[in-house]
């Protein structure tokens, strides 16, 4: 669609196949807990336009490292937990606009899948449970192996 995409995660392989989907740049976040200024390296200082901050608290400031002036950073997970300060300085100076987003409507989920539908996206699926097998596949989310959608067949 055009964008260049910057990916972050703790697993090397899952990197590969992020580069393999076609994101031009990947960061290990454990081997470079600073990547927001690893972002702005090769933004060559302007940072990115959109972060998709699946975090929370734990790695917002990154984000906002990152974030562009007048930029958007849209908060769609907590996984470092649901409380943390944020630095309100950081975020006014980059007047950048930090959006939650949890689940929407049915409406929502309908016309997301008609949108789907028209672009011709393929959702990358990573593995399929039986209805009988969810605490298999929850388990299985849990232990943060997965690359994609987890989906349960009924």
């Amino acid at each position: 669609m055009g964008a260049t995409v910057i990916a972050t995660s703790s697993s090397d392989n899952k990197l590969e196949r992020a580069r393999s989907l076609g994101a031009n740049h990947t960061i290990n976040y454990r081997h470079d807990p600073e990547w927001g200024t690893r972002v702005r390296e090769w933004t060559g200082g302007s940072g990115v336009d959109h972060v998709i901050e699946v975090g929370g608290p734990g790695t917002l400031p990154q984000s906002m490292a990152a974030v562009a002036i007048g930029g958007h950073i849209a908060l769609i997970g907590v996984l470092t937990g649901r409380a943390g300060e944020i630095a309100t300085a950081h975020l006014m100076a980059k007047q950048a606009r930090l959006h939650g987003l949890i689940v929407g409507s049915r409406r929502h989920q309908i016309d997301l899948v008609h949108a789907i539908e028209a672009a011709d996206i393929k959702p990358v699926i990573d593995r399929r449970f039986d209805l009988e097998k969810i605490a298999d596949a929850f388990r299985y989310e849990a232990s943060g192996q997965h690359f994609g959608k987890i989906c349960l067949v009924f």
